[in-house]
């Protein structure tokens, strides 16, 4: 008697069992929740490409930063100024250009007519 009393009870823990599994798997296969579940999939896809995307435009960023100051060390633009200009190109240079006493004569004229 013992051994159908367990068996019987062991039955009904099994059929309660399988029913709570088909019961759960049921409501996750309703339409409303596959689309939670699809949203909140896509919501956590999209914030894991946001991420990615942040990262390599800072890895850019820093990248960019580097090979110009290697540039620039390259190209001497880094170097400290240590001389002035001559004064006749720091007049044209500064001043204003139109002024007639900064004017920069040069014996070249770039009149094409002239050679004519």
């Amino acid at each position: 008697m013992f051994r159908r009393t367990f068996w019987f009870g062991t039955g009904v823990a099994a059929g309660v069992w399988a029913t709570t599994k088909v019961n759960r798997k049921l409501k996750q296969l309703t339409p409303d929740s596959l689309a939670a579940t699809a949203a909140n999939k896509a919501v956590e896809a999209g914030t894991r490409i946001k991420d990615r995307a942040v990262g390599f435009a800072l890895d850019v960023r820093d990248n960019m930063a580097q090979r110009e100051a290697e540039l620039d060390d390259a190209l001497g633009l880094n170097a400290p100024v240590d001389r002035e200009l001559p004064a006749a190109r720091r007049y044209t240079a500064i001043e204003n250009r139109n002024d007639p006493r900064y004017v920069d004569r040069t014996t070249y004229s770039y009149n094409r007519n002239e050679d004519h």
